[in-house]
């Protein structure tokens, strides 16, 4: 029987203004073949908006930001000052986590993504459409959405055990939940102080504690504020994190006979 020519297959690309694409016809050896015509969505195959490189380098620190999901009694400076930790922790070749929230969190991930800064966000949902359908949380400014599937009390876990160091701005009682997570897990915590009464609901349940803890700071200051945890992370990873022999006796980066982790 003799065989039909076939016009070599085309492969999708992304398209900056809305053109006919190329609608799906088979998969070969993992190489997905389009033929024939559709219209697409301009964005359809765009990456994520403002999408920028993890920050070069081994140990890049990452940064939580915990705050209040509605920023009603925040004030009226809560937008901006979120922001602007957002954009302190990307000038300064940090990586912002979140719990992949709305208010405060999400202000400071705009403010990070303003600046080319790249967003990890923590969800308590299981999946995509639980995210947006059950927990109604939004899927802007972040690069990487991790699904922890374990609602709120255990995202907020996870969140702040995937941080380096945590920043407290506005918040309400899942803040303090995070806050609670981060001082037991003797994480560097920054509280920012604001129009707001978290900073001093905080500062009042610190000194009852009777539990003194070398590793929280308070600044009004954004700027200062990422400053100083950069700097105690740094400090700390440098002095207390553990070494350990690589199986090969080499390192991560060709260099040592041994592994930083």
């Amino acid at each position: 029987m003799p065989q039909r020519s076939v016009s070599p297959p085309t492969r999708l690309r992304s398209r900056k203004k809305t053109t006919p694409a190329l609608a799906f016809t088979g998969k070969f050896n993992d190489t997905i073949f389009f033929m024939g015509k559709r219209n697409l969505h301009p964005n359809h195959t765009a990456p994520p908006l403002n999408f920028c490189r993890l920050p070069d380098g081994y140990g890049v620190v990452k940064i939580g930001i915990s705050g209040a999901a509605e920023t009603g009694a925040c004030g009226l400076d809560a937008y901006e000052k979120a922001k602007e930790l957002g954009r302190e922790i990307a000038k300064q070749g940090s990586i912002i986590t979140t719990g992949a929230t709305t208010g405060f969190p999400m202000y400071a991930a705009m403010g990070a993504k303003d600046e080319c800064g790249f967003s990890i966000g923590f969800s308590p949902a299981a999946n995509e459409r639980e995210h947006v359908e059950t927990y109604k949380l939004p899927l802007e400014f972040m690069d990487v959405i991790v699904y922890t599937g374990f609602g709120y009390a255990g995202r907020d876990l996870l969140f702040v055990r995937s941080s380096d160091a945590m920043i407290i701005g506005c918040g309400r009682i899942g803040t303090l939940n995070e806050f609670a997570v981060a001082f037991e897990d003797r994480r560097p915590i920054g509280i920012l102080e604001g129009t707001w009464e978290t900073d001093e609901i905080l500062r009042h349940v610190i000194k009852e504690a009777h539990r003194p803890n070398k590793k929280i700071v308070f600044d009004s200051d954004p700027k200062a504020l990422v400053e100083r945890l950069i700097e105690m992370v740094t400090k700390e990873k440098e002095t207390t994190m553990l070494v350990y022999n690589n199986h090969d006796s080499r390192s991560a980066s060709g260099k040592n006979q041994e592994v930083v982790l």
